[in-house]
């Protein structure tokens, strides 16, 4: 069955070879299958011809056998009757017979063991088309991953020596430098605004002291009339006590 040996060969074949051979895997294993299935219809036709002839060949050996019989009994017929010449004449009919029955059961032997074969080789292709079909989506599926990571990979390896991540990269750095820069800026003002504050409670705190100073170094001010009226009264009190 060199058929069936190519046919599952090409089955088993490796998935990563045929992506070499830019060949399409989903396509040759579907068109594999496809084959198979016409391989098998072709061979049940040939074994059910094969059979027919098998049927064919036993009638034929049967009838053979069954005519040499009936000539053997015409030529005891014919003995007994005491026509030796026709009995004679009947038992060479019985022998031509004979001899097509023996050649007949000859080859009714081979197409017994040809159909036999046949039908082996039928029932391992019907496991083989199973088994295919079984694994046929699988293989599908693993030829797809397949491509599909070695497209990503080509679009990586594209991507890498086209410059376009270099360029990511260096407008990432960018951007970290202007925030820095922002950010310096920022700091340098809040700096400044706070230096300026300082400055004016510096100022103010100046002037409070400088006014408290004065405070003490001016002479003590008169009291009112009033209030020396009664003290001299409260004085004159406390003496007459």
């Amino acid at each position: 069955m060199g058929l069936l040996d190519r046919l599952w060969r090409l089955i088993r074949a490796n998935l990563t070879s045929l992506i070499d051979k830019a060949e399409d895997p989903e396509k040759i294993l579907e068109q594999t299958v496809i084959d198979m299935q016409d391989d098998l219809i072709r061979l049940r036709q040939s074994v059910a011809q094969a059979i027919a002839t098998q049927k064919r060949t036993e009638r034929q050996q049967s009838q053979a056998q069954l005519t040499a019989q009936e000539w053997q009994q015409r030529a005891q017929l014919a003995l007994q009757k005491g026509d030796e010449n026709l009995a004679r004449e009947a038992l060479v009919r019985k022998a031509s017979y004979q001899e097509t029955a023996t050649a007949l059961h000859t080859q009714l032997d081979q197409q017994r063991g040809i159909v036999d074969q046949m039908k082996q080789n039928m029932v391992l292709l019907e496991r083989k088309l199973a088994e295919a079909k079984t694994k046929k989506d699988m293989y599908i599926a693993r030829a797809r991953s397949a491509q599909a990571s070695q497209q990503l990979n080509e679009m990586l390896g594209q991507a890498g020596n086209s410059g376009a991540i270099a360029a990511f990269e260096r407008m990432e750095e960018k951007v970290l430098q202007l925030e820095a820069q922002s950010e310096a800026i920022a700091e340098l003002s809040n700096n400044t605004v706070e230096q300026r504050f300082a400055a004016l409670e510096s100022s103010d705190v100046d002037e409070e002291l400088a006014a408290m100073k004065a405070q003490l170094s001016s002479p003590a001010p008169a009291l009112p009339q009033a209030e020396d009226e009664e003290m001299r009264r409260l004085r004159s009190q406390l003496e007459e006590g």
